[in-house]
Formats: C-alpha cells, sequence, structure tokens
C-alpha cells in the first residue's frame, strides 16, 4: 500500500486498527521527550474536530528505524542540541522522499543546532518561509497571516519553513511560535483558552494538510 494512500484513508477515519503517530528520538542531548502531553492532546483535538481516527498511543521512534515507515506524520521537538549520524540521514531522507512528513516545532533553542543536520539531510536544499496564503495555513482554520505566535521568548516573528520535494512539502520547521507548548494540557503552562485554540487550530491545520496532500 502506496503512504499516499495511507493518508487519505486516514483522514476520514478508514484504517482499521487506527494509524498511529510518533515523535522522534535524536540524539545529542536535546529534550526531544518535552512536551509529553502535547500530540496527544492533538490527536484527540483532530479526532474530534476533523473527524480522523488516529490512535491515542502515540509511538517514540528513532530515525535510524525502519519503524518510522510505518508513520505517516512524524513530531520532533526540543530546545537544544540535536545529532543525526549518518544512519539517520540516509533512512530520514529515504523515509521523507518516499512519501513521509517531519513536523519539526523548535520548542525554544533548537534552531542554532538544527541547522547543520539539516545540511547534511538536504544538501542540495534549503528552508523556504511560506507564505501567509499558503494552504496549510487554512486547511482547517483560517490564520491570514500565517504561522500563530503561542509563547513570546524573545518576542521574534514566527516563522513556518518548509523543505519540499518535487513540488511535495516533506518537512516542516515552526520557529519562534512553540506550538507543541500550546497543545500540552493547560496547567502545564495556565495558556489561556484562545491561545491553545490557536496552537491547536494550527495543529489541525498540519495534520489535515499532510493527510490530504
Amino acid at each position: 500500500m502506496k503512504l499516499q494512500f495511507v493518508l487519505l484513508v486516514l483522514l476520514f477515519g478508514l484504517l482499521a486498527p487506527a494509524q498511529e503517530l510518533a515523535i522522534l528520538k535524536y540524539n545529542g542531548g536535546g529534550d526531544w521527550y518535552s512536551n509529553p502531553t502535547a500530540v496527544p492532546n492533538l490527536i484527540a483535538y483532530c479526532n474530534t474536530e476533523l473527524g480522523t481516527s488516529i490512535s491515542p498511543d502515540v509511538a517514540t521512534v528513532e530515525p535510524s528505524s525502519v519503524d518510522i515507515f510505518q508513520y505517516p506524520w512524524i513530531h520532533m521537538t526540543g530546545h537544544g542540541n540535536v545529532v543525526f549520524s549518518d544512519e539517520d540521514i540516509s533512512n530520514l531522507r529515504d523515509y521523507l522522499l518516499s512519501g513521509g512528513f517531519l513536523h519539526i516545532d523548535d520548542n525554544y533553542g533548537m534552531a542554532t543546532y538544527l541547522d547543520k543536520e539539516m545540511q547534511k539531510l538536504f544538501p542540495d536544499k534549503e528552508f523556504i518561509e511560506l507564505p501567509a496564503n499558503h494552504p496549510i495555513f487554512n486547511s482547517y482554520a483560517p490564520f491570514p497571516k500565517g504561522l500563530p505566535k503561542i509563547h513570546e521568548h524573545d518576542g521574534a516573528r514566527p516563522q513556518a519553513k518548509g523543505i519540499f520535494h518535487e513540488g511535495r512539502l516533506i518537512l516542516l520547521f515552526t520557529v519562534e511560535s512553540d506550538l507543541g507548548d500550546g497543545w500540552e494540557s493547560p496547567e502545564v503552562h495556565n495558556d489561556p483558552p484562545e491561545v491553545r485554540k490557536k496552537a491547536l487550530d494550527m495543529g489541525a491545520n498540519i495534520i489535515k494538510y499532510v493527510f490530504t496532500h
């Protein structure tokens, strides 16, 4: 079964059992495990709002494992260092070029370390900032100004940067937004409901866009 077909049937809840999503466990010392309630909460939101049938059980996968090919969407986050081995790079590149999708959400402080690993992953490609009219910003809920700002940090402008292959968005890097913090349970960061809703709506946009493109 081609991965693209899996993505389409997932959106309409036709997979049995429900498809799982995954979190990337990378090396380098960065806290890949941060925001533990974020992806489960996003899944619950998408199952309610989009009618998806995604398993609430979130897998943990390493970039060198063949298991990554089981997951149509993999999430990566953290504050610190990221190091990909040659094996990680080869496997992750194959995953992305064959139809997979990686969402990297900077939990503040990751961007500095990530740049060098992206050069290793795709030396012939570079991040392109997605314009505010890109369909990823309105596939479920409209964000006419693009990526929303969830946590202030140093007050810099939020950016959604993408890597494309043959016209398909294969990797999304959200920076200076901290969507994952907004996906976490309310008591974790004490975000007001309207801020959490913005984060979850944008997360639903990403999920729906990936599963329908």
